[in-house]
């Protein structure tokens, strides 16, 4: 290409001068800025080109949720048709099975726990086990374990009940530590480890573990470290008086609505991989960590009343996991984008368990709930 071939390609406020400078000149190219205005107009262009491509982006973000969500209110649905109310609990379950995260489930005795783990279950068309924690319970007989075979002469691997889609662990307070820790591997890595072989669980891999707040006797309390890996800790609240008599009319009857398998697994992965895809704003990300670093240290963020009452706030997994749900909520919704909103619905179950308190806000009988409530209505919303 010639010289004034190039000329006529260069920008008006780039010499001419500075084609000619020696290849091996260490001498910066000059620049004239004597048309400043078409300088100025070429970075509005530049600016307006990213804020169109940004939007467009988000238009086939959006085009491709609300392609994938479309099974959402199908599912929700046929849930429905055995589970009377909890609307709350099943989408939070939905909510941890789009961000690939364990759900701890905590309420009294009677309130369709495992009832609504099944079905969800059935209506995926995944394979489910449920697992009653005891105190005599063994980790073999969770993980599994080798088994002499004598026509052989080997061990051979008997794999466990822990080989499924979702899991029930019921009152997972009932057993003892080194049961309770034999879940942690499979919850983080999704492996298990039999002998000296380690299996890769299958995909989906979603734990639900419940635990009966009112009783004490014979139960052993998750450690901290253990409770930090669910994702999400859900507190199953009573029924109102209208749904306790549409489930005492339903229940009585003797008939049970038989489920449908209405999701396929393959569509709980391409919607985990869409739930990826969902885009979040810079304020959005700088709100979520704040609402965690106000869990450390309140005073920075205006609440120095809660200095006293928080021994130790959450870890970043708190910040992971709260960006996960809040894209995954924005799943629920059809939405292409994180809000503000979405952060906030979420906030209270991914902190409550991570928000540990000191004796004195024991002794005062204040509540993580309490606190959490504090911080999310003092924390500025962008």
């Amino acid at each position: 290409m010639t010289s004034r071939a190039v000329r006529r390609r260069l920008p008006s406020w780039v010499s001419a001068e500075a084609l000619e400078r020696p290849a091996n000149s260490s001498a910066r190219p000059r620049i004239h800025y004597h048309c400043r205005d078409e300088l100025r107009l070429s970075n509005s262009h530049i600016k307006q080109h990213m804020t169109e491509s940004k939007s467009l982006d988000i238009e086939v973000i959006q085009q491709k949720i609300q392609q994938e969500s479309a099974f959402v209110e199908r599912l929700l649905n046929e849930v429905g048709r055995v589970i009377v109310g909890q609307r709350e609990m099943v989408e939070r379950l939905l909510v941890g099975l789009l961000a690939d995260g364990h759900v701890l489930m905590e309420g009294v005795p009677g309130l369709a726990k495992t009832l609504t783990v099944r079905t969800l279950a059935e209506a995926i068309d995944t394979k489910f086990q449920r697992l009653q924690f005891t105190p005599d319970l063994l980790p073999a007989d969770l993980i599994g374990t080798l088994i002499y075979d004598p026509k052989d002469q080997e061990f051979k691997t008997k794999k466990g009940p822990i080989f499924a889609n979702v899991i029930l662990a019921d009152e997972i307070n009932r057993a003892p530590a080194k049961v309770q820790s034999a879940l942690l591997e499979a919850m983080q890595e999704h492996t298990v480890t039999i002998g000296q072989n380690t299996y890769q669980l299958d995909d989906p891999f979603l734990v639900l573990a419940t635990q009966n707040p009112i009783e004490q006797e014979g139960t052993y309390p998750l450690p901290e470290a253990q409770i930090d890996r669910f994702m999400l800790k859900l507190s199953v609240e009573y029924p109102t008086g209208d749904e306790e008599l549409q489930i005492m009319r339903r229940m009585s009857s003797g008939t049970t609505p038989e489920i449908k398998q209405v999701v396929s697994p393959e569509e709980i992965i391409r919607a985990r991989k869409a739930v990826e895809m969902i885009y979040m704003d810079q304020q959005v990300e700088r709100y979520i960590v704040n609402l965690v670093l106000a869990t450390r240290d309140p005073a920075a963020h205006g609440l120095k009343d809660l200095t006293d009452l928080i021994s130790f706030g959450a870890s970043p997994r708190a910040t992971i996991c709260l960006a996960k749900t809040a894209r995954a909520h924005a799943f629920l919704n059809g939405r292409g984008f994180v809000t503000p909103d979405d952060v906030r619905a979420m906030g209270m179950d991914v902190l409550r368990h991570r928000v540990l308190l000191t004796y004195e806000a024991e002794a005062e009988e204040v509540t993580p709930e309490e606190v959490v409530t504090r911080i999310l209505n003092s924390v500025e919303v962008p």
